[in-house]
């Protein structure tokens, strides 16, 4: 008879440590669970070792619960973790409950963990510091859940009939370790006692265990890193719009064993999001591939893509066996085909000329053509414009402006002509700023204006940079990435199915918070041609943890912490390939 799959194995003690877990909390909380024939040995033990006892299993099983997830990803610490609670849970049990089963179970448990020791060697995660806050809330949350339940779960024993709120300020005052106003008869003002603290204690200890552990961050590109990549750049970067964005410093890199090929990924939540196409030769793409799935699968992260193109997932698919979705289109205008004439482009032009007529004038300049003193001006207009505490952005965007060595990045900017009352920035009311793509061509990274600014500013700089683009040697720019495009444009036509139609009515809802509708009906002013662009994954359960976590990179949902001062430096993390004869940026 054959046995699960060796892949599969973690997932099953997972679950199954989760059910030990559910079985521990059950018996701390619920008295009946523990009516068995073996019960009469209970009144032969000490007093105080039942609710000892019931408190150590409840415990046991909180945590049993919060390893769980870490097991099911191979985690070497959830692995030694559980191996020391089961049998910790398994006694407190026996001394409580009085079941065999209650023994039975997690020492069977205990003897699967250590025959399959083998598949969990995944190495950690990196680490920050606002963990600490999401485990004292979701934490908070639960022990004043099962501290209702097991306040509740003595009605015979309880003296009056409590209202919901004294048996919630019960909870509370005992998660403390102190006593609250209820009172039981017997032993039983013990067990709750003991419980509550229990409870209290494991969330304490496991907050503080996320706020002051050692923080592992995630990889920084290097600046030997930045110069490979940059020579791959010079020599293939015209073949992906998105390639020049993967020198963000804060992404890590994966190279190929020729070193002809790099992978740029964050980890997010346990994702490692890689953002458009692997940058260098494509002959040389499987090799920086394979060693990118490898870390993923040295550390258990789930691999993602973000944005690649059909070459891109093509090859991705091929080498790896994962899956391609459509994401949206990316929308590229060709400069020689532009023009403001005709009529669907009047609205843009009636729009520019308006503007004109105001008093404002651009400039479009490389970054090296800009003078220092009027650069610093523009970085600190962008930042103190940014309409959110957070810089935005991960698959397009840089994440910084102005830096010395992006000399070829292209900036335009909206001025305003007798400015009778200048601002902070003197004249500046918008900018854009462009990143290269190849040596001809240049994409959209961040628009910025002064929200005082007449509206159409972003139409202007767009319609300016196009005009400017042939004297700047640049035949092609890549605007914004419209997701969803093509079901957008489809389910408005006519003869559009009712599926159709209703998936497109969502993102128009969706729209309200995210810039889906509006971002495809701005590109589409420009009339680009529109460009495929996919999502890479392995499996449809990990699209809505993808989801999650490209949220995060692209900075639509933050979860940090103040900074706590570091009592020592973080020792640098082994990555998966030390000792190889390649480099490998291990986050």
């Amino acid at each position: 008879m054959r046995g699960p799959r060796p892949e599969a194995v973690p997932t099953l003690i997972a679950r199954a440590c989760l059910l030990v877990g559910l079985l521990d909390i059950a018996a701390g909380v619920f008295p009946r669970f523990r009516h068995s024939r073996m019960h009469t040995l209970a009144e032969v033990l000490p007093g105080t070792l039942g609710p000892f006892a019931a408190a150590l299993a409840l415990s046991s099983g909180v945590l049993l619960l919060l390893l769980a997830h870490g097991l099911r990803r191979r985690k070497r610490r959830a692995w030694r973790a559980a191996v020391v609670l089961l049998p910790v849970g398994a006694c407190a049990q026996f001394a409580y409950r009085h079941s065999l089963a209650g023994i039975v179970i997690p020492l069977v448990l205990l003897w699967v963990l250590a025959r399959n020791r083998g598949q969990f060697d995944a190495l950690p995660d990196p680490r920050s510091r606002w963990r600490a806050l999401a485990n004292f809330v979701v934490m908070g949350a639960g022990s004043i859940l099962v501290g209702l339940a097991i306040v509740s779960a003595h009605p015979r024993h309880l003296v009056g009939d409590p209202s919901l709120a004294d048996r919630l300020e019960h909870v509370l005052y005992g998660l403390f370790g102190v006593d609250g106003p209820l009172d039981y008869a017997g032993r039983t003002s013990n067990t709750v006692a003991f419980s509550l603290g229990a409870l209290g204690m494991v969330t304490a200890l496991t907050t503080i265990y996320f706020a002051f552990r050692p923080e592992h961050p995630a990889a920084r590109l290097t600046e030997n890193d930045e110069t490979r990549l940059r020579a791959l750049l010079d020599k293939h970067g015209a073949r992906d719009s998105l390639g020049h964005f993967a020198l963000r410093r804060d992404k890590g890199v994966v190279f190929s064993p020729s070193g002809k090929a790099a992978v740029c990924y964050r980890v997010v939540s346990g994702v490692m999001l890689a953002s458009g196409d692997p940058i260098g030769d494509v002959e040389a793409w499987p090799g920086a591939i394979e060693r990118f799935m490898d870390e993923a699968k040295a550390h258990s992260w789930t691999p993602a893509v973000m944005g690649c193109s059909e070459t891109g997932g093509e090859v991705w698919t091929r080498e790896t066996g994962l899956d391609a979705l459509e994401l949206g289109d990316e929308a590229v205008v060709a400069v020689a085909d532009f023009s403001l004439a005709g009529r669907a482009m009047r609205n843009v032009r009636q729009m520019v000329k308006r503007i004109e007529r105001g008093g404002y004038e651009t400039r479009v300049r490389r970054v090296r053509d800009v003078a220092p003193a009027e650069l610093a001006g523009i970085r600190r207009a962008t930042e103190d414009w940014r309409g959110t505490d957070t810089e935005r952005g991960f698959s397009m965007a840089l994440g910084r402006i102005g830096d010395a060595s992006d000399g070829a990045c292209l900036i335009a900017t909206a001025h305003k002509r007798d400015e009778g009352a200048p601002g902070p920035y003197g004249d500046l009311k918008a900018v854009l700023h462009f990143v290269p793509w190849g040596t001809d061509g240049v994409s959209l990274d961040l628009m910025r204006r002064d929200r005082t600014a007449d509206p159409g500013m972003n139409e202007l700089l767009i319609v300016a940079a196009l005009q400017a683009a042939p004297k700047l040697g640049i035949a092609h720019v890549s605007l914004n990435f419209a997701m969803f495009r093509s079901a957008l444009a489809r389910g408005e036509k006519i003869g559009a199915g009712p599926v159709l139609r209703a998936w497109r009515g969502l993102l128009v809802f969706l729209s309200r918070w995210f810039q889906i509708e509006s971002l495809y009906k701005f590109n589409a002013k420009f009339r680009p041609s529109w460009v495929p662009r996919f999502v890479v994954y392995r499996s449809p359960q990990d699209l809505p943890r993808i989801g999650w976590a490209a949220m995060q990179a692209e900075g639509f949902v933050t979860m940090r912490l103040p900074h706590l001062p570091r009592r020592r430096p973080p020792r640098p993390r082994p990555c998966a390939h030390d000792g190889r004869d390649h480099e490998v940026r291990a986050a």
